[in-house]
């Protein structure tokens, strides 16, 4: 079966460099065990925003399809595109203004369902 299920977070605040290490690591995974890495994860913010675009996209699938067993469910697809940026000015030496780029991510995660063996 094809994609159950879809969730977005849009217009985080986490640089979409730092947001990608932790999708990477949980892309094709079970949703369950996903869920447990992001728990225990380091990079802890970018591991909560995941994790509450994770969980919408559990709902999202328990909403659509009521009777769906989420311990068949994985990630079938997750990518972080990029935000637009706020662009921000600090004071620098020589009277000189230095531009601060402060980053956003769009994260999207798809769910699939396992087929029984």
């Amino acid at each position: 079966m094809g994609n159950i299920a879809v969730a977005r977070g849009k217009y985080l605040k986490i640089a979409p460099r730092k947001s990608r290490l932790v999708v990477d690591m949980i892309r094709g995974k079970d949703a369950g065990d996903a869920l447990t890495m992001l728990k225990f994860s380091r990079k802890k913010k970018a591991a909560g925003l995941v994790t509450l675009v994770l969980d919408s996209a559990i709902a999202n699938a328990q909403v659509k399809f009521p009777n769906i067993d989420v311990d068949q469910l994985y990630i079938s697809e997750a990518y972080v595109d990029h935000a637009p940026t706020l662009k921000r000015f600090r004071a620098a030496a020589r009277g000189r203004g230095v531009r601060i780029l402060k980053r956003f991510s769009h994260i999207t995660i798809h769910l699939g369902e396992r087929e029984e063996k």
